[in-house]
């Protein structure tokens, strides 16, 4: 297991309680195998979805005063939904530093989507009780910022992904994706839009902007994204 001061340093933040972030890293099946001390992460998951939730809420109103009650929460929605929040947990190998029961070792525990979202929330409430709001709004700014900046104007996306997902799937022989729009909401001026990426009929990655062709090329990022960390989840013909 790795050392949290390599956690630490890739949070930017240096924890005055270092068992606050222990215990955000204990998942309850260790908890109860070990009686450990400090218990499990449950309720600091509870608490880091209320802080991420409003630090979204804050940075998505005063990016984006234009947008509608109903666009906003969408996006909100879509920012710190279990498919996106997964990887910020992996960037950070939050896997690597989980303290699991024996059960959750032996199926793969380390790599489930839940349980590193749970974690992820449970580090941003442990960052928040040990030194309080800003340095979670700096951790969470630092994650999100690019993505709220790509929906607040279609022309932050300078690359192509949707061409850079094409050549990822030809090259592996795979079938031909579809972009599928499956919501458009707002006036016209101030339009929302959110798109799906559909390969072989299943959903493999959504994106939101304010234009049809923003949202493709946010969905086909995120495609690109879940094929770079998965390779294996490609299928082909």
């Amino acid at each position: 297991m790795k050392r949290l001061e390599n956690l630490e340093l890739d949070l930017e933040y240096r924890f005055k309680d270092p068992q606050l972030l222990t215990k955000a890293l204990t998942h309850s099946s260790h908890a109860h195998e070990t009686n450990a001390p400090a218990g499990d992460n449950e309720q600091l998951e509870f608490l880091g979805d209320a802080v991420l939730g409003f630090l979204i809420s804050d940075f998505l109103c005063r990016s984006n005063p234009g947008l509608t009650e109903g666009q906003l929460s969408k996006v909100k929605g879509f920012l710190v939904s279990s498919a996106n929040l997964v990887k910020f947990a992996e960037q950070l190998d939050l896997g690597d530093y989980l303290h699991l029961g024996r059960g959750e070792e032996k199926t793969g525990g380390r790599t489930k989507q839940a349980l590193l979202v749970d974690a992820f929330e449970a580090v941003l409430a442990a960052i928040y009780l040990d030194g309080g709001l800003e340095p979670v709004r700096a951790l969470t700014f630092r994650f999100f910022q690019p993505q709220i900046e790509e929906i607040r104007d279609p022309s932050k996306q300078v690359s192509d992904f949707k061409t850079a997902l094409q050549e990822v799937l030809q090259a592996k022989h795979a079938a031909r994706i579809e972009y599928v729009l499956t919501s458009e909401t707002g006036p016209n001026h101030q339009k929302l839009f959110a798109v799906d990426v559909v390969l072989e009929g299943q959903t493999i990655a959504s994106g939101l902007g304010l234009t049809r062709k923003a949202a493709e090329q946010a969905a086909a990022r995120e495609a690109l994204e879940k094929f770079r960390t998965q390779p294996e989840s490609i299928p082909t013909l």
